[in-house]
């Protein structure tokens, strides 16, 4: 049994995964604004609602770890913000609110779990095939797949810093998958896997790829996007 931390567990992959680490056994901090009952009636959830936009919220993680888990086996950085606008389009204030998610959450929150990480931790960041470089790109999302680019280099630089402790940073570079959040910026595109599917593929990572990378970006995508 391992205590899994994963955020945007709203809806989409991180739904997904909060039940599929629950009914698995392993005992889950469910961590987004809003939080579905079927995941607070779960006896092995525990949900907090705070934004991961405000630093501050941070607080109620910090408490909660510090009284309760006293340990973080695997921390899934899901949680993410998309604003699709032709680049002329989007204001400071849009690339500020995708950041502070998609960046400045993720950085926080690690923070904040760095003294309860122990060797052989796992951190996983979902970031995007929009944030590789030479990738296609979906035009509209410059703050979006600039963020998710970030992302990858602090998680590499991460797995650097701590490597001497044994705590791993890796990050799966997701290709479209067939979201609420994705139907929501492109009505019209279908893609080629659900958000349990992808959650399936997660699950295993979390728990087992740490064994085999540190400090690395997997891509993981059926289609070139």
């Amino acid at each position: 049994m391992k205590n899994i931390i994963i955020t945007g567990t709203s809806r989409g992959i991180g739904y997904e995964l909060a039940l599929q680490f629950a009914n698995a056994g392993h005992q889950v901090l469910a961590i987004s604004r809003k939080t579905p009952q079927v995941l607070i009636e779960n006896g092995n959830i525990t949900c907090l609602a705070i934004d991961l936009a405000n630093e501050e919220d941070m607080v109620e993680v910090e408490k909660f770890l510090s009284q309760t888990w006293k340990k973080v086996d695997v921390i899934i950085h899901n949680a993410g913000s998309l604003v699709n606008k032709p680049f002329a389009q989007t204001t400071q204030a849009d690339f500020e609110n995708v950041y502070k998610v998609n960046v400045f959450g993720v950085a926080n929150l690690t923070r904040v779990c760095l003294p309860y990480l122990q060797k052989g931790s796992h951190v996983v960041s979902i970031s995007s095939m929009g944030g590789i470089q030479g990738s296609m790109k979906f035009a509209g999302l410059a703050a979006y797949s600039s963020s998710k680019g970030a992302v990858i280099t602090l998680s590499e630089l991460l797995a650097e810093e701590y490597k001497e402790q044994g705590i791993a940073f890796n990050v799966l570079a997701l290709g479209a998958v067939n979201t609420e959040m994705l139907q929501e910026a492109f009505p019209s595109y279908q893609a080629p896997l659900s958000a349990k599917e992808m959650a399936n593929y997660i699950f295993n990572f979390a728990l087992t790829g740490n064994k085999y990378h540190n400090g690395k970006v997997l891509q993981v995508s059926s289609s070139t996007p």
